[in-house]
């Protein structure tokens, strides 16, 4: 093992685990301290950048994201204490810690105010530097995995469940399953199609999970879930008093993906005014947080996802022609359930023996009548409704009389259409729930505005 090496181990070991994978800037005027912070974390992290003074920090922040700056607070021209309130108005979200050889209350309690996460008296040793950094590491990348898991517990409970793997061996799906193990290493943004169901966020998790981000976060954003007048916010980020209730700084989605993977999904529902300031973030790779005009740099990995026709809502237009162009590069189609049959014993097996651990409850058999009934209906909720049909005849302790086969209900009949299959279906889940759109919409694992727009269709 090499020096260097040696000691990203032993920071991993002593300090904090991410201290190896961090960036950090130095902005020191005095060469021998400058040198000092240089030779303790350059062996230790990922990246470290030096500056001898504030206007030359805020030339390397234009260009590159880093997760650490520590900075001087007695330098020329500028403090170090006025470039840190001035860079938080402009949208500056990294951590910062304060080192000064003059120490007094009132710039203590300015630094604080300031949004400084540490303050450090000179000299120091090694190890005490090391410690600041190894704190504001872990601070950043809790705060960082509770906007991901908030995000994560929204996502469907499918994609949850299954995770990365998709499930079956029909033809359709090997051929998914191939064509992204080809994609994930590569660095373009990927367009995931298919129906409400089919598995599409199970897709994009494979698609980070077998990519060089893999230990990046992944972080999955339902754009019809977002009202739209919080959307811009919830991706990019503000300054405070950006608008009316924006009472602090706030970092968004893109900038906590750093280093990983944003899902963007049901990205036909985004705004026509969003999805041009997309177009430029896919071309440019920076982000501008409402209320200033500074960008940041962001190193994310971005998968989009829709069940809509995308060419109909660019004629219609409800979408950006030249956005779709710039996303229509690597598309993967995942198949409806019905057209990978030969996959549906598999997936009733795996979920059957999943959730009835989850609900700790015996899993039910499944014979040659359900298998049947499984295998002939036509599943308009595609993988999900595979899947909450699983749960419900779990809950209940049987199968619904529409899957158990024999003159007390069977599969939908051959030569009934599936428009026809999925109405009668829809409205049964309707009648069982008492008309509660919500409850039916959870139930076949669709959106509400699905179960509202088909309604409509219908006059119900």
């Amino acid at each position: 093992m090499s020096e260097i090496a040696e000691r990203q181990a032993d920071a991993q070991a002593v300090f904090s685990p991410w201290l190896a994978q961090a960036s950090i800037l130095v902005v020191d005027d005095e060469p021998g301290m400058r040198n000092f912070l240089v030779r303790t974390l350059g062996p230790r992290c990922q990246r470290l950048e030096a500056a001898n003074d504030a206007a030359a920090a805020t030339r390397l922040l234009e260009n590159s994201h880093f997760d650490v700056v520590i900075i001087d607070n007695l330098l020329p021209g500028q403090s170090g204490l006025e470039w840190l309130q001035e860079q938080r108005r402009l949208g500056f979200f990294s951590e910062v810690i304060l080192i000064t050889a003059f120490a007094d209350l009132e710039t203590a309690i300015d630094a604080l105010r300031a949004g400084a996460a540490d303050f450090v008296l000179k000299p120091f040793r090694s190890n005490q530097i090391l410690n600041a950094v190894a704190r504001c590491l872990d601070r950043m990348r809790l705060r960082r995995e509770n906007v991901v898991l908030r995000y994560e517990l929204d996502a469907s409970d499918s994609a949850i469940r299954v995770r990365n793997r998709l499930i079956g061996r029909s033809p359709r799906i090997s051929e998914v399953r191939e064509t992204i193990e080809r994609v994930a290493p590569m660095p373009t943004s990927v367009m995931i199609t298919g129906e409400s169901g089919s598995g599409k966020e199970v897709a994009a998790r494979l698609v980070h999970a077998l990519s060089s981000r893999a230990e990046g976060p992944f972080v999955p954003l339902n754009c019809a879930a977002i009202p739209a007048e919080m959307i811009e916010s919830e991706l990019f980020g503000h300054v405070k008093g950006a608008f009316t209730g924006a009472e602090s700084l706030r970092q968004g989605l893109f900038l906590y993906a750093q280093g990983g993977t944003i899902f963007l999904d049901e990205i036909a529902e985004m705004p026509l005014a969003l999805q041009s300031k997309l177009l430029r973030i896919l071309d440019d790779k920076r982000v501008r947080p409402l209320g200033t005009n500074r960008e940041v740099p962001v190193d994310v990995r971005l998968v989009f996802a829709t069940n809509a026709d995308l060419e109909v809502a660019v004629a219609e237009g409800r979408f950006r022609a030249d956005l779709f162009y710039r996303l229509n590069v690597v598309r993967i189609e995942m198949p409806p359930l019905r057209e990978r049959r030969d996959d549906i014993d598999e997936l009733a097996a795996l979920f059957m023996s999943k959730v009835s651990v989850e609900l700790g409850v015996p899993p039910l058999l499944i014979d040659d009548g359900v298998r049947a009934a499984l295998q002939s209906y036509d599943w308009p909720g595609n993988v999900r409704e595979l899947r909450n049909t699983i749960e419900r005849a779990l809950i209940l302790g049987r199968f619904p009389p529409e899957f158990r086969g024999g003159e007390e209900g069977g599969a939908a009949p051959a030569a009934e259409s599936l428009e026809a299959v999925e109405k009668r279906h829809i409205l049964k889940v309707l009648a069982d729930v008492g008309g509660n759109r919500a409850a039916a919409a959870r139930i076949l694992g669709v959106s509400r505005k699905t179960i509202e727009r088909k309604c409509a269709a219908w006059n119900v």
